[in-house]
């Protein structure tokens, strides 16, 4: 791909802000689309931490492309995710969300784009208590922009060493032969590679692909189940990196290791052996 510019005069620039009104039947909703019946999501109190997505959903891609050209949307993956939950989300409150692109950095195969979100419960001054700081990293297959430039997001390895224990935990969940159309319609994403088979492998997947971010849900609950007592509250931060995809009727494995200081490190892998969630970290109060 011949080098293009990206537009380094909106690096560190926050989009105006955007509203979100959490409704009870949409937390709910996104508890089923992910398989989750933790009595707290489908009772109403609180919504399912990777919910954090939806209230940023449609406000996160217009800042990524006032930095990186349009003609490149062909050819973005979703990288990795990480969030970092201050408090629950709860049925009821109007949140207030912001992005913006940080920097990009330069992979042997393509180029990595950082975008930082932000979530605050609403206030008459338009933005109050922090709720939840995310950072979207997207990936662009061969593109290559010169030198890197500002902010990536923290990384979150996998601890090598830890191989050589057992890990603390591993919990097997079943992806749905419907699992795609429950999530695209409880979380808002409806991308065609999650919903069109003839359309998944025109782009050269194998067909209908899970959504990065339900894998990740599924993550989150092999988490909390496992090393949080069922509490969704103690979680403090969940990251990812998305590495293979996850197809409609594949089991996933999620394998936990202690990490120490309440900090976990975890991988995902499916039914065929391919590790489709690596560097996974989970940090428990």
């Amino acid at each position: 791909m011949s080098e293009q510019r990206l537009r380094t005069e909106n690096l560190g620039v926050w989009s105006d802000p955007f509203e979100f009104k959490v409704e009870r039947d949409r937390t709910v909703a996104y508890a089923k689309a992910t398989n989750d019946a933790n009595p707290v999501y489908l009772e109403g109190e609180t919504a399912p931490p990777v919910f954090a997505i939806v209230p940023v959903f449609e406000g996160m891609i217009g800042p990524l492309f006032t930095v990186v050209p349009d003609s490149l949307i062909p050819f973005v993956v979703h990288g990795e995710q990480d969030m970092v939950f201050h408090r629950p989300i709860e049925p009821g409150a109007t949140l207030v969300s912001r992005a913006m692109v940080t920097g990009f950095s330069s992979k042997r195969s393509g180029r990595t784009v950082s975008v930082k979100l932000e979530t605050r419960t609403a206030s008459p001054e338009g933005a109050g208590d922090l709720v939840v700081e995310q950072w979207m990293v997207s990936f662009f297959r061969g593109f290559q922009a010169g030198e890197d430039a500002g902010e990536v997001a923290p990384p979150h390895p996998f601890p090598e060493e830890l191989r050589d224990a057992a890990p603390v935990a591993e919990v097997v969940q079943h992806v749905d032969d419907d699992q795609t159309f429950r999530y695209a319609e409880a979380s808002g994403d409806p991308m065609p590679i999650h919903l069109d088979e003839e359309f998944a492998k025109s782009a050269g997947l194998p067909g209908i692909i899970a959504h990065g971010l339900c894998t990740m849900a599924f993550t989150s609950r092999a988490v909390i189940e496992s090393v949080a007592a069922g509490d969704p509250r103690r979680l403090r931060r969940l990251a990812v990196r998305f590495s293979k995809p996850v197809l409609p009727g594949e089991d996933v494995t999620t394998r936990i290791w202690d990490a120490g200081g309440g900090a976990y490190a975890f991988e995902t892998t499916s039914g065929s052996g391919d590790v489709v969630i690596k560097d996974g970290r989970a940090e428990i109060g």
